[in-house]
């Protein structure tokens, strides 16, 4: 029997080469052909993961963001991932840094909206600043447990005041407090562990605080951290820092850790397929009201009003520290903590910079923007006259930073 090609083409709406085509044994593939997205990027992946660059990449997804970021890859996760198993010596690097505890088993559970919130640091990372100073900082980290909204801090040290005053401007994050706040045994919260057979003995400081706010202190047993493992999970997300060695200055660093905080809580939850800024918009309802301001005012670190002159600097101990043009005229919130000056715009990070004993202090990247206002150099030589005036000047401390990066 004589098949009529064309009658079977015009009948399903398909060329009749394609009917002779499946007619003659063609199979679609089921998979999809991707062109290789590692190729244009070899070159840069094979540096940033060579043994002597002291950037850290402990996970793909690091390196994915990483990309994304600072070279403008655009291609997908999965195939990311997909190709950069062909190639050996990337796979290998990240076999060499997979963590011991992967294999932990967690079990989930769920709290209801406004119940509590998981207070934990990431501890102790190292970090190799771009002026070639090593620093060992800290993250706080506080996440309501039912939308994982969370809010991360950047300290140098954990002693209880700075303690205090995150937690203060976390809950003002938030609009409120929660019910209770799950915690391991860390010294600041914690004058004896909770063990199996004792309940432990909460510091008189940091109960006089939680009775101030009004929630209930539940601290984990000892060697049990895994109990609070809705804010110890996600904690890998911030080994990303670690990319970046060498690359930033502290302000640099701070900004960093602002951006990673806006975009975990603006971005899908692997594990539970939730967007926590969404969760948190219904979840805010069903906090606690923050107390009275003289309640607040003895756990805050001195905060004190700055106006942002026209020279785009504000004054704060006798010298002047530069902020980005968009704030002139603005007044700003500073802190003065771990021997950095902490700017803010309501609660939004604006700059930090290391106290000085100079009267003039600039980040580069302030420096010719203000000059790009001022209009004092040709805008084709604005960034190299810029330099050469700061170098002039003398005694100007100028932090350069990643700007891509921030």
């Amino acid at each position: 029997m004589k098949v009529n090609k064309s009658q079977i083409g015009r009948e399903l709406g398909i060329d009749r080469r394609t009917v002779d085509k499946y007619i003659n044994g063609f199979e679609k593939s089921k998979t999809r052909k991707c062109d290789n997205c590692i190729t244009p990027y070899y070159d840069i992946i094979k540096d940033l993961l060579d043994p002597g660059n002291p950037q850290i990449f402990y996970y793909k997804s690091i390196l994915w963001q990483y990309l994304v970021d600072n070279h403008n890859y655009s291609g997908s996760y999965v195939n990311f991932c997909l190709y950069l198993k062909t190639y050996d010596e990337f796979e290998s690097y990240f076999k060499r840094r997979r963590p011991s505890n992967v294999n932990q088993v967690t079990i989930r559970y769920e709290t209801g909206m406004g119940k509590q919130a998981q207070l934990d640091w990431k501890e102790k990372i190292e970090f190799l600043l771009n002026n070639g100073e090593t620093v060992i900082i800290n993250v706080f980290v506080l996440l309501l447990s039912y939308s994982r909204f969370r809010v991360y801090r950047l300290s140098i040290s954990k002693t209880q005041e700075v303690l205090f005053n995150f937690l203060d401007g976390a809950f003002e994050v938030f609009g409120g407090v929660p019910q209770e706040i799950v915690t391991d045994n860390m010294s600041t919260v914690m004058d004896v562990a909770r063990t199996e057979n004792f309940g432990g003995k909460v510091n008189s400081k940091f109960q006089q605080f939680a009775d101030d706010y009004g929630f209930k202190v539940r601290p984990c047993i000892a060697g049990r951290p895994r109990t609070k493992a809705k804010v110890e999970a996600p904690m890998k997300i911030l080994d990303e820092i670690r990319a970046y060695n060498g690359k930033l200055d502290y302000d640099g660093l701070n900004k960093l850790v602002t951006r990673i905080n806006n975009r975990v809580n603006t971005h899908v939850v692997k594990d539970t397929g939730i967007i926590p800024i969404m969760y948190f918009n219904k979840e805010k309802a069903f906090l606690s009201h923050l107390p009275v301001k003289n309640i607040r005012k003895p756990y805050q670190i001195t905060t004190k009003p700055l106006n942002v002159n026209s020279s785009s600097m504000i004054n704060y101990g006798g010298n002047q520290y530069s902020v980005p043009t968009e704030y002139l005229g603005k007044s700003l919130i500073a802190q003065a903590y771990d021997g950095y000056i902490h700017l803010y715009y309501n609660t939004t990070l604006v700059t930090v910079h290391k106290i000085s004993e100079q009267k003039l202090n600039y980040h580069e990247k302030d420096y010719i923007e203000i000059a790009r206002k001022s209009h004092s150099f040709k805008e084709e030589d604005i960034e190299s006259r810029a330099k050469e005036n700061l170098a002039l000047l003398g005694g100007i401390s100028s932090h350069e930073y990643n700007i891509s990066a921030t």
